[in-house]
């Protein structure tokens, strides 16, 4: 059994502009983050996607209306939303530290061992009900961290030191395989 992911990321958002951390709250795609997500159409092999599921929280759902919606039906699914920074849900991205937070929740949030635990028990899922799929996945930061701890077997430091956010390697999406 296995299931190959595409991992998208939701397009650039007024919070993000702003330096804010969205966390749950919803957030709102910017100007240059419905053009990103336009634009992703055209980078993109649609025809080998077999189904899209994006996180349940607004900023990712529009990014996934923009790119698949003429092309595919979307799902909605939210263990695979960003970290609830609880407290810090909106505030200055500055203050927003997952190397603090590996372990220890955001106060009133999560941590990021919470949002692998999402993400594992999202995978079996997939792996139950989607056996050799491809499913296009349109969410956030620490649900991809997730996945790269899960499929390749690093740490969560390994992963944030080697994210793409801190490399500068934006890609138009990351391919993953679970099981087998």
């Amino acid at each position: 059994m296995s299931v190959k992911i595409i991992y998208f990321v939701h397009g650039t958002t007024t919070d993000n502009i702003e330096h804010k951390s969205t966390g749950w709250l919803q957030g709102e795609l910017s100007e240059k983050g419905i053009k990103q997500s336009i634009d992703l159409k055209e980078e993109i092999d649609i025809n080998n996607i077999d189904l899209v599921i994006c996180s349940d929280l607004k900023r990712a759902i529009d990014s996934a209306e923009y790119t698949f919606r003429d092309l595919k039906e979307i799902l909605h699914d939210k263990r695979i939303r960003e970290c609830n920074y609880g407290d810090l849900n909106g505030q200055d991205s500055s203050l927003v530290k997952y190397e603090e937070h590996i372990n220890n929740k955001f106060p009133n949030g999560e941590c990021l061992k919470d949002v692998e635990e999402r993400l594992r028990d999202f995978c079996n899922y997939l792996l139950k009900n989607y056996n050799e799929k491809t499913i296009a996945l349109v969410a956030h930061k620490a649900p991809q961290l997730a996945l790269e701890v899960i499929t390749k077997n690093i740490t969560w430091e390994e992963a944030i030191e080697q994210d793409w956010r801190k490399t500068k390697n934006w890609q138009p999406g990351w391919v993953y395989k679970i099981g087998e």
